[in-house]
């Protein structure tokens, strides 16, 4: 059988060498560093490029109003220049104020058109009035209703062929 290794033998045994406190501290103010050599390059290539594009700007337009001189920041309004839909800046608060404003319309009473005297009622009241008093319905003028009688006679008339005259060959029973 094999021989039974005995604790502290050379074939036994475990790492005599483990890393020291000293070298992870070496590595990880070296990664700092660098971590902050990175970022001070790419704000400096940052700022290279923006003034770079800054002195390269194409010309604006003659027929474009002068108001800046710099195209690239926009002032509110000349945003609400541009014709609707226009790109959002806060999606959140845009569409909050969106739903509130829609709530406003559907939840309160107002004019719709005040000169042609049509209102709006909240959804609510609107239901229950449509609960209480059913549908309005007006038959148009000229027309009569759709009832069974009166569409089984239109029936029974269009598809009548005693007055039709007969075919020659054809005798008439």
């Amino acid at each position: 059988m094999a021989e039974e290794l005995k604790p502290g033998t050379a074939e036994t045994g475990f790492e005599h060498q483990d890393l020291s406190p000293r070298g992870v501290y070496i590595f990880l103010v070296g990664m700092a560093v660098g971590v902050i050599l990175v970022a001070v390059v790419l704000m400096g290539l940052y700022h290279a490029t923006d003034a770079y594009l800054r002195q390269h700007q194409p010309p604006q337009s003659p027929l474009a109003p002068q108001t800046q001189a710099d195209t690239r920041q926009v002032s509110p309004e000349v945003i609400n220049a541009f014709p609707q839909p226009r790109l959002e800046r806060d999606e959140r608060l845009e569409i909050n104020s969106f739903r509130l404003q829609e709530e406003q319309v559907l939840d309160t009473y107002g004019w719709v058109d005040q000169k042609a005297g049509v209102v709006r009622i909240p959804i609510d009241r609107a239901m229950h009035l449509i609960a209480q008093r059913g549908l309005p319905t007006t038959p148009k003028a000229g027309n009569v209703p759709a009832s069974e009688v009166n569409v089984v006679n239109q029936a029974a008339q269009r598809s009548d062929t005693s007055n039709m005259p007969v075919a020659k060959g054809k005798k008439k029973q």
